[in-house]
């Protein structure tokens, strides 16, 4: 089915901007819209926030029959379809949430064509009865989201997907597109030829996210850290990731302890319970979610300004696209891991049960590579960025902690061979904190019992403290002149290379690190505070009152993005404020004077002169 168009570009922008409020395509947009438009299968990798939803929701506007969503998120469909209501666009959703007389009503709708887009879950397109509804329909796009779900070699395998294989075999002239925010070449190969595309227009977006900041600590007084980052962004939105259910209980108790509105999100709550607490945080009642990695697959919220990572994450697709929540709307957000080896036993255990010996070997190929990224003093971007295969070129990001730093090569040759000649001396049998003890020259009983206050490299190092001793054992860890080995109790051991070290000419360096003094603004940081906050203040207000009423999030009435191109030009006049971002005709006739009102009498009261359009 489907049906014949071209690709008009005059048309596609006209629609663009009437329909959803922007002036121009982001990167790799208009190449889909126009290869999906004159019926070419398409895949696409384009990271959380660069704009995949419209890629298929303006050809569901310009061509004729139901563009069907295939999508896992079902807790997030019906944020996209009031998205898509808001805009002018017919949509619906059928899940597992609807009554049986809702689903029936949404049949007949479908059937009489009454949709742009229709969202359904990958096991309701497997229901027999479903697939020959749908070949009694005019279908104009399938668009499979979160695509690498197919691939066993992706993170988050469902085996529901495997179903969507049949798609071009029962609708053979629909064009479809499959998308994803993270997929290594091994990955994308695995979805084209799972599901079957023919001949995809192939797009492989640039994975980097120019708006958000990377940053490693070292997790030392976790509790102390957060609430410093918090501190950063009062009443803004944010999520926290922890590994099991009770550390998630705990620091949402603490967060709330210290006058924080935090709710929790895992798997040991309640259905109702997770929802709830999801909703209050989609609706700006909470200002963070603390949660295990069960939460964020099902949020559309654009404004989330940090994700915090306060354990290790099993791999770097998980942690991209954990971070890739901040920051949708374009504008500065922040992502901050805090990194402790010590969270390594943790993951591996889990890990070590896992009974399929090559999935327990992938798994830990990928935690070795989530180290290295929190180990090394390397830009964090570039890392990122060459973990999916891009490389990077520029010197300085300027946005993450490596490349904001003051940075200083120093050699520690020497201090590498007293650490090394005491994990020697010892046979190899300690771990970290004993090895730093016998440099240091720890006076403990255990010491003394072992004997190993005789040995030569006692007390080697006790002018530098621990701090000093600990960063060493990390950077050869990093480097891997030492590696740890067992997982409850982590022995040092010395490798190949670091033999070269300790007994050959082979000299050692590192990168110290120290961070920018507090004057020091980073780009985001300074680009977001470039608007009249007041104003977005009292905006920010009207939005919620006018979510609150609509049942719907604030982010679906406009962005915050929106929001501050409203606080730095002023719109006071229809054609004003058809000109800011995000605010197409739809939601200039639903919700435009209400705004322009707030502004003309915040300005009244400000006294505000000189700024354009001031004279209405």
């Amino acid at each position: 089915m489907g049906n014949k168009i071209t690709y008009d570009r005059e048309v596609a922008l006209d629609t663009l901007k009437e329909v959803f409020g922007f002036q121009s395509f982001r990167p790799n947009q208009e190449e889909i819209i126009s290869h999906l438009l004159n019926r070419q299968d398409v895949f696409a990798v384009m990271p959380t926030g660069g704009g995949k939803s419209l890629c298929y929701q303006l050809p569901a506007r310009l061509m004729n029959g139901t563009t069907v969503v295939i999508s896992p998120l079902i807790s997030l469909m019906k944020d996209q379809v009031d998205a898509a209501l808001e805009n002018g666009i017919s949509a619906a959703f059928i899940n597992s949430s609807l009554t049986p007389k809702e689903t029936s009503s949404i049949f007949r709708s479908l059937k009489s064509n009454a949709f742009d887009m229709l969202y359904i879950a990958p096991e309701r397109f497997a229901m027999p009865d479903f697939l020959k509804t749908l070949q009694t329909v005019p279908i104009s796009l399938f668009a499979i989201d979160e695509a690498h779900c197919i691939s066993e070699w992706g993170h988050d395998f469902r085996p529901d997907y495997l179903s969507l294989s049949h798609i071009t075999e029962s609708f053979p002239g629909v064009p479809v597109a499959a998308f994803t925010a993270t997929a290594t070449q091994k990955v994308q190969n695995d979805i084209i030829g799972k599901t079957r595309l023919r001949s995809p227009f192939t797009i492989r977006a640039s994975f980097n996210r120019h708006n958000l900041f990377y940053r490693v600590e070292n997790k030392r007084e976790l509790k102390t850290q957060v609430l410093n980052v918090l501190r950063k962004y009062p009443g803004e939105p944010g999520i926290i990731y922890r590994t099991s259910r009770d550390s998630v209980s705990a620091m949402a108790g603490m967060l709330q302890d210290n006058g924080i509105k935090a709710l929790p999100y895992h798997a040991g709550l309640t259905q109702e319970e997770r929802r709830t607490n999801q909703d209050a945080f989609n609706r700006d009642e909470v200002h963070v979610i603390v949660a295990t990695i069960a939460f964020g697959m099902g949020i559309d919220k654009s404004n989330v300004r940090f994700i915090i990572h306060a354990d290790l994450p099993k791999n770097i697709e998980g942690y991209y696209q954990e971070t890739g929540r901040s920051g949708r709307d374009g504008e500065p957000a922040e992502c901050i891991l805090f990194f402790s080896r010590g969270d390594i036993p943790k993951v591996r255990y889990f890990i070590d049960r896992t009974e399929d010996q090559r999935e327990q070997a992938v798994a830990k190929e990928k935690l070795y590579q989530v180290v290295k990224y929190a180990s090394h003093n390397v830009c964090r971007r570039r890392q990122l960025l060459e973990y999916f295969g891009e490389e990077y070129k520029v010197d300085n990001c300027k946005s993450c902690d490596i490349c904001t730093g003051n940075i200083e090569k120093v050699d520690v040759t020497i201090d590498a061979r007293k650490l090394m000649s005491a994990i020697s001396r010892t046979g190899q049998r300690f771990g970290i904190m004993h090895i730093i003890d016998i440099v240091t020259g720890g006076n403990t009983k255990r010491m003394r019992e072992l004997g190993h206050d005789k040995i030569k490299t006692y007390g080697a190092g006790r002018d530098r403290d621990k701090n000093h001793w600990r960063f060493i054992v990390d950077e050869l860890l990093a480097q891997e002149i030492i590696n740890q080995d067992g997982d409850r109790y982590p022995l040092l051991k010395i490798t190949e290379k670091g033999k070269e070290v300790l007994f050959g000419d082979e000299k050692v360096s590192a990168l110290k690190r120290e961070e920018p003094k507090k004057k020091s603004r980073t780009r985001q940081e300074s680009e977001l505070r470039d608007f009249d906050k007041a104003l977005f203040e009292k905006l920010r207000f009207l939005r919620k009152s006018l979510a609150d009423q609509q049942h719907v999030p604030p982010f679906i009435i406009f962005s915050d993005r929106t929001l501050h191109d409203m606080c730095r030009h002023y719109p006071v006049t229809q054609h004003e404020m058809a000109e800011i971002t995000g605010v197409g005709a739809a939601k200039l006739d639903r919700y435009g004077e209400e705004f322009m009102k707030e502004i003309r009498e915040y300005m009244k009261k400000q006294r505000v002169r000189g700024v354009q359009g001031s004279r209405a």
